[in-house]
C-alpha cells in the first residue's frame, strides 16, 4: 500500500500543471483516501470563547422590604418559587401601623368637621351674616384638613396598606396591627433575607425578586480582542444554543487581566440560564466579505500562507484563504470560493506533496 501511495504521488507530481491544478482520477482519489466536504456559507463567524457570568438586569430586580417595623409572623414563599404581582409574601405585626391608622381616622374626622363648617359659613356669607374674612379663614382650615388627610393616606400606603384596606378602615374604623407584604411584580424569589419570628425595622430586606427572561451576560474580554465588538454584536452561549446581542461595552480596564466588561442581553426561554451561573460565550466577529466554514483538517499551511484544495474537474486547485475566526471544531475562512465548492479534508498530505513537487 505504501508503495502504491508513493507511485501515485510521483504520478501526480508529473500531472501538476502551470495553472496549479493537481490532476487526479477517481481511482487515484479512492486509493489515496481523499474525501471532500462542501464549504458552508457563514452568516455569523464566532470568535474565541470567553468566561461570562449570568446576571439579572437591574430593571428586572427588586428587593422587598418591611414597610414598617414589627414582627414577622409568616413567610408565605421561599427561594426558587414563582410569584405573581400582588401575591401575599409575608405577614408582619406592627404596632406602628395601628398608630398610623389612628392618625388617619383623626384626620378624616377633622376633615368632616371642616367640610361642615365650610358649608355653613358659605351659606352665612351668602346671607350677609358673616364677613368675607371669616369665610376665607374657614376655607383655609378646610384646605389644611384636606391636605392632612392626603398626607396620612400616603403614610398608610408607605406602611403597606393598599387602597382596598384603606377603604375598609374608613368604613369600619377598626384598627389592625396586621400588615400584609405583597409582591411588587411577577418574578421568581431569588433569595429569602428574613425568617419568621424576626423583628425588623422599616426597610429591612425580606425577599429579593427577579424576572429571569431576558438576562444579562457579563463577559470579560481582553483589551486586545475588543476591536470590532460594538453594541448589537451577536453573542452565543456555549452548550445552550442561546443567542443574544451586546448592549454595552465598559470604559474601564479591570485589574491585572487587562480585560473590559462587555454586557450582553440574551433571551432565556424555559429558564436554561440561572443568575450567578458561569458560562462560556462567543462573540460574532465582524467581516465585510463572504465567509465559509470548513473543518480544521481541510486547511494547509504552505509558505506562511493558508490554503484549501478545491475539487475541480480532473483534480484539485489550491486556493489561498484567510482565517477569519476559530471555532471549537471548525474554522471560518475568507477566500475566492463559492457555494457548493468541495474542499479536501482527508488524503491532503499526498495532494500537498504533489503540489509542492510540482511547484519545485
Amino acid at each position: 500500500m505504501k508503495n502504491l501511495v508513493l507511485s501515485l504521488i510521483l504520478f501526480l507530481t508529473g500531472a501538476t500543471q502551470a495553472a496549479r491544478l493537481i490532476e487526479i482520477t477517481p481511482d487515484q482519489r479512492d486509493a489515496l483516501g481523499i474525501r471532500t466536504i462542501a464549504v458552508e456559507p457563514v452568516q455569523k463567524a464566532w470568535g474565541a470563547a470567553y468566561p461570562a457570568e449570568v446576571r439579572v438586569p437591574n430593571s428586572q430586580l427588586m428587593v422587598v422590604t418591611a414597610p414598617q417595623e414589627g414582627l414577622i409572623t409568616r413567610l408565605e414563599v421561599a427561594e426558587g418559587e414563582a410569584v405573581k404581582k400582588g401575591q401575599l409574601l409575608a405577614v408582619i405585626q406592627s404596632p406602628r401601623l395601628v398608630e398610623e391608622q389612628r392618625l388617619y381616622l383623626e384626620a378624616l374626622s377633622r376633615l368632616g368637621l371642616a367640610r361642615a363648617a365650610l358649608g355653613r359659613d358659605k351659606q352665612l356669607k351668602a346671607e350677609g351674616i358673616i364677613a368675607e374674612r371669616r369665610f376665607l379663614e374657614t376655607r383655609a382650615q378646610y384646605t389644611q384638613a384636606k391636605t392632612e388627610v392626603e398626607q396620612r393616606r400616603q403614610a398608610l400606603h408607605l406602611a403597606g396598606m393598599d387602597e382596598e384596606a384603606i377603604r375598609a378602615l374608613e368604613r369600619r374604623h377598626k384598627l389592625s396591627a396586621t400588615l400584609q407584604v405583597r409582591s411588587p411584580m411577577d418574578g421568581v424569589i431569588l433569595e429569602q433575607l428574613a425568617t419568621p419570628g424576626q423583628r425588623v425595622e422599616i426597610a429591612s430586606p425580606i425577599y429579593r425578586i427577579g424576572q429571569l427572561d431576558p438576562l444579562w451576560l457579563e463577559i470579560r474580554v481582553p483589551l486586545e480582542k475588543l476591536s470590532g465588538i460594538v453594541p448589537g454584536t451577536a453573542i452565543r452561549v456555549e452548550k445552550s444554543g442561546l443567542e443574544g446581542q451586546v448592549i454595552t461595552i465598559g470604559s474601564m480596564i479591570h485589574g491585572e487581566s487587562q480585560s473590559v466588561l462587555v454586557r450582553a442581553e440574551i433571551p432565556n426561554p424555559g429558564g436554561k440560564l440561572r443568575p450567578g451561573q458561569f458560562v462560556e460565550a462567543r462573540l460574532a466577529r465582524p467581516s465585510d466579505r463572504q465567509a465559509w466554514r470548513v473543518p480544521r483538517q481541510g486547511l494547509l499551511r504552505v509558505n506562511d500562507k493558508t490554503w484549501v484544495l478545491v475539487a475541480r474537474p480532473g483534480g484539485f486547485e489550491p486556493v489561498e484563504v484567510r482565517i477569519a475566526a476559530e471555532e471549537p471544531d471548525t474554522l471560518v475562512i475568507e477566500g475566492d470560493l463559492k457555494a457548493g465548492d468541495q474542499v479536501a479534508v482527508s488524503g491532503t498530505a499526498a495532494l500537498k506533496a504533489a503540489w509542492l513537487e510540482g511547484e519545485g
